[in-house]
């Protein structure tokens, strides 16, 4: 009998881990990628001797991404060197407080009670409700498609012993008094794309998954883990067609039945998984079909994630006195994301990401040099109220003033390069809808079984992966959507029968 032929849209980390687990389960597997290099949101790019990774580098549950290479009796250690970081993060705060942030809890423990001394027992009982919410919500839950709402029922009960209900930050206050410890334990689901003020409580779960696996960073960057998982898959037969932007998914007989090249190029499919953004999916590349255009009105009426502005720049000094990441809260918070989810405003002052990849591997700068990026959730294009043509440059020299204030003095004297991705760019290089940076934003109304599912509903053969389906946002959110789709896949496709 002869493997089906199946066609996946998008080399984010998404896409390459459901195509991989098809090659390796034994369909003939096809991925097609717009731009010149794999990655999707995790691209690279590189100036005057600088490496600079332009998305997700905070690497989690690295045994999801061990397993696809496991499927083929394959090691993860052989294709990319996987470094642990610590501290896991830095938080620091205008007033001068600062939170080593790493695998040792107690160490975590001391510097709370120092800070106010109720919460050290406070934070211990939150882990505790983190790792509960894990096991129930990750576990169980962060692998497995919800297609039908009658999934949704079985895990109601559990959800409601969780309090899925309340946001993230209500349930971290049950626990923390301090406002700079809460926000310390609540930003978490930013990462993620949603706002802790509305996301569920279900998502407090990113703090156990820190602390079981740690945080790692693949060495050469995260561009080296893209590139070892499209090496997997090419060595495991699968075909990679770089610079091949698909123009639209065909459909016959209310079925998916190959898709077309914008260079005009045919690959028939008996099956096509979209790592796309999800409304580009239904609304430009399934334009031609009855499903394509209903499906993206309705999803066009929900909320989506906040976007992101990134300054990317390489310095001619090296700066040891930084952590691999650290997080710069700004004067306010909650005030803050409202600003950003809620009135779609550009506010004058900004919490910041720091990454500083140098502290991991010096090679990703010239020698003596150091490489970074500075990031800063900022409304998306939903209002349209900014025009980042202007405002760009403008907020990025607010943000190296900043970045130099508070932790790398002479910064701007010793810049060597730097360049600026707005909502724009999301919008425009990667067809983000509304520019936003993590899809539909992680709200319970728009989790498991609300969300986009894993297989559409009415045309056949038509499955999705990454952020915008099941489960959501993040590396383990995506390359878990892979599990679930491909479970969907191999079933529906009869592989194991292959």
């Amino acid at each position: 009998m002869s493997a089906p032929r199946v066609v996946v849209i998008g080399a984010g980390f998404g896409g390459l881990a459901l195509a991989i687990r098809l090659q390796s389960a034994g369909a003939r597997t096809v991925l097609l990628e717009g731009r010149e290099r794999p990655g999707g949101r995790a691209y690279v790019y590189e100036d005057q001797g600088f490496t600079f990774d332009a998305g997700p580098t905070v690497v989690t549950a690295p045994n999801t991404i061990e397993e696809l290479y496991a499927l083929s009796g394959r090691s993860l250690g052989d294709y990319v060197e996987l470094l642990p970081v610590d501290p896991f993060y830095r938080l620091t705060w205008p007033d001068g407080f600062q939170l080593e942030y790493n695998e040792d809890s107690e160490q975590v423990c001391r510097q709370i009670a120092a800070k106010n001394p109720r919460d050290a027992e406070g934070y211990r009982r939150f882990l505790g409700y983190s790792e509960d919410v894990f096991r129930e919500g990750y576990e169980k839950l962060g692998h497995v498609p919800f297609q039908d709402f009658s999934s949704m029922l079985r895990a109601l009960p559990q959800l409601i012993r969780l309090r899925s209900w309340r946001s993230v930050y209500s349930v971290v206050s049950d626990y923390l008094e301090d406002p700079q410890l809460r926000q310390a334990f609540s930003f978490q689901s930013l990462l993620i794309g949603g706002n802790p003020f509305h996301v569920s409580s279900i998502y407090a779960l990113i703090h156990a998954l820190e602390r079981k696996w740690g945080v790692h960073f693949p060495r050469g960057g995260t561009g080296a883990l893209v590139r070892g998982m499209a090496r997997l898959f090419t060595d495991l037969g699968g075909e990679l067609h770089l610079a091949s932007p698909v123009d639209r998914i065909e459909t016959r007989n209310g079925r998916v039945s190959g898709v077309i090249t914008a260079g005009g190029r045919h690959f028939p499919a008996t099956a096509v998984a979209s790592n796309a953004d999800v409304v580009h999916t239904y609304r430009h590349l399934l334009r031609d079909s009855d499903r394509g255009p209903a499906a993206a009105r309705r999803l066009m009426r929900q909320r989506f994630s906040m976007s992101l502005f990134v300054v990317y720049f390489g310095l001619k000094r090296q700066h040891p006195q930084l952590a691999h990441h650290t997080v710069l809260f700004g004067p306010r918070y909650r005030e803050l994301l409202a600003d950003i989810f809620d009135r779609g405003v550009l506010a004058d002052d900004f919490s910041l990401y720091l990454h500083a990849p140098g502290r991991s591997d010096p090679s990703l700068a010239p020698p003596g040099c150091d490489t970074f990026y500075a990031l800063t959730p900022v409304p998306n294009l939903a209002r349209g109220q900014i025009d980042w043509s202007s405002a760009g440059p403008k907020l990025r020299d607010r943000i190296l003033a900043a970045v130099e204030e508070r932790c790398i003095p002479g910064l701007r004297e010793d810049l060597v390069t730097s360049r600026i991705f707005t909502p724009d760019d999301f919008a425009g290089e990667l067809n983000a809808h509304l520019g936003s940076a993590f899809s539909l934003e992680p709200l319970l109304t728009q989790s498991a079984w609300f969300r986009v599912h894993n297989r559409d509903d009415r045309l056949g053969g038509l499955y999705f992966v990454g952020a915008g389906t099941h489960p959501g946002a993040g590396i383990p959110g995506v390359v878990g959507s892979a599990k679930a789709t491909a479970s969907l896949m191999v079933s529906d496709l009869d592989l194991a029968r292959q």
